[in-house]
């Protein structure tokens, strides 16, 4: 058949329409180069443009919805390329009824929303992108600590849910002002619907109200992906999140993508180790879990990633036989 554009791919994918081949992305965090907007602009545009993958998924350091509120943090090495929490504004539980919600439009929020602004100007139409946002629950752990996060919330529930209702409504705010830059969709994660950190009800008291607030601001979007972070994570409690596609750890917790596939009514995106396969296999390796993932899923519905970000040692080879292996041999 025809080849198709990488947002044609996708959106046959979402609807179950023919396919030439099945869609990839790997998404990456930019230490250094994501503490200015030009900086993460380059290079998610250069990784892009190295590997050509089917959506383009913006990864920002994980602070830059929180710096307006106090949040610091520095760069140490940390081979995901994730960034060390150096200060917290949240001290006492009283400090969470004390947030004000922030004006996406400057600040590190408005600095992210221009580095989408160039993002899209050089990626073009064709190319999908999608904004990473951090739920409420995943940015106020990272405003107090994720130890201290669930004692307050256990301890002090009215604060830390006034707090969790001014991050819900800030993230609304800057998911309407990246719309306006052209994006595709979302990429929201959720970190905290893991059996080892919260019970169901807790999930639901302080992550689902919240979510389905942010999630508001989707509308009109027409690839948004969730993502689940963690080991045993709540799968069945987000069957009805409005978005797209699902992504999680599914090589290392359950469901396995063809048994999510029974139940979620959009598309899996997964099939990869992100350490044992992509870091420390070879493309050989690479190759033959991604096709073990494709025969899984008949190649329907499906997206090949990892189940979590593409660790920064990764080696171009093992990046390249990912991108490799959805191409049909001829």
């Amino acid at each position: 058949m025809t080849t198709l554009t990488h947002r044609e791919r996708l959106e046959a994918c979402l609807s179950g329409g023919a396919l030439d081949r099945p869609p990839v992305a790997l998404w990456r965090h930019f230490p250094v180069d994501d503490q200015t907007p030009d900086g993460l602009a380059a290079a998610v545009v250069h990784f892009q443009r190295s590997y050509d993958f089917d959506f383009v998924k913006v990864t920002p350091s994980s602070s830059f919805c929180l710096q307006d509120w106090g949040v610091r943090d520095e760069w140490r090495g940390d081979t995901e390329g994730v960034r060390a929490y150096t200060q917290f504004p949240i001290r006492e539980p009283q400090d969470w009824e004390r947030l004000k919600p922030l004006d996406p439009r400057s600040g590190w929020l408005g600095g992210q929303i221009a580095s989408l602004h160039k993002i899209i100007a050089a990626l073009g139409p064709d190319v999908p992108v999608i904004q990473t946002i951090f739920n409420p629950l995943s940015q106020a752990k990272n405003m107090v600590g994720r130890d201290t996060l669930i004692v307050h919330l256990r301890r002090y529930p009215d604060a830390v849910l006034a707090g969790l209702r001014t991050i819900a409504e800030t993230s609304q705010r800057f998911i309407e002002e990246a719309r306006k830059t052209g994006i595709a969709g979302v990429f929201y994660a959720v970190q905290h619907a893991q059996y080892g950190l919260l019970s169901e009800q807790e999930y639901t008291t302080f992550g689902r109200a919240m979510d389905l607030q942010v999630l508001e601001a989707i509308h009109g979007c027409w690839l948004n992906v969730l993502h689940l972070h963690g080991d045993e994570v709540m799968f069945h409690l987000f069957q009805d999140y409005p978005l797209q596609v699902i992504n999680w750890h599914d090589q290392e917790t359950s469901p396995s993508l063809a048994e999510a596939q029974k139940t979620w009514k959009g598309a899996v995106c997964g099939g990869l180790r992100q350490w044992q396969t992509i870091v420390m296999g070879s493309p050989q390796e690479v190759q033959v879990e991604a096709h073990a993932a494709i025969q899984q899923t008949a190649g329907k519905r499906f997206i090949l990633g990892t189940g979590c970000v593409t660790p920064i040692t990764a080696s171009h080879g093992n990046l390249m036989a990912v991108r490799n292996s959805v191409e049909k041999k001829s």
